[in-house]
């Protein structure tokens, strides 16, 4: 069970529901709380729900039990606790509103997820 693989299986999950915006940061060396963020969005309080089920679901699949959540009955910001990797999960406008790259990504190191993630062309 690597923090590679854990991210990796969220990150797809995400993607898989359309997520968007979807930022992974590594703060290990600056948190106690976990060894990773993953930072998404969706435009609609039933698509962040969507998006939950699916990450809790294939996090599930793959051996990384859901620790604890909060904020899913809402749909404006789900926070999701695997255990190393935190996951977040929030509407557009609320996203906006509570900035956590800039206030964690000041210090934390952005992971690169260009390759879990699918290239749409139109």
């Amino acid at each position: 069970m690597s923090l590679e693989n854990m991210l990796e299986v969220a990150v797809k999950a995400a993607d898989q529901k359309r997520a968007e915006d979807i930022v992974a940061l590594d703060i290990h060396e600056i948190s106690l709380l976990a060894d990773a963020f993953v930072i998404l969005d969706a435009p609609t309080n039933r698509q962040v729900v969507a998006i939950a089920d699916e990450i809790e679901d294939k996090m599930a699949e793959a051996g990384y039990p859901l620790i604890k959540h909060e904020g899913r009955r809402e749909g404006e910001w789900v926070l999701m606790n695997f255990g190393d990797v935190i996951v977040h999960i929030f509407k557009k406008e609320t996203r906006s509103f509570y900035n956590l790259e800039k206030l964690w990504g000041a210090e934390g190191k952005d992971i690169d997820i260009e390759n879990w993630i699918v290239k749409e062309e139109f």
